[in-house]
């Protein structure tokens, strides 16, 4: 193996190394809308399961799902 390749082997490793490097580094960061937007939607949800919650625990509920049981 001569100099040229060892040093075009060097050079694209150097650029894959800086390639993968900079991808993990990009990886991890989220855009502040989408983690608002995802914050927001979390919020929403969180609503309405409470609400399913009491709807569910209620007792008139219960007396109905009671009856059409019978």
């Amino acid at each position: 193996m001569g100099p040229f390749e060892i040093a075009a082997i060097a050079i694209i490793g150097g650029l894959a190394y800086s390639a993968y490097d900079s991808y993990n580094k990009s990886k991890g960061k989220a855009n502040s809308q989408d983690v608002a937007d995802l914050k927001a939607e979390l919020d929403k949800m969180k609503q309405r399961v409470a609400t399913l919650e009491s709807i569910v625990t209620d007792k008139s509920y219960q007396l109905k799902d009671q009856i059409n049981r019978l």
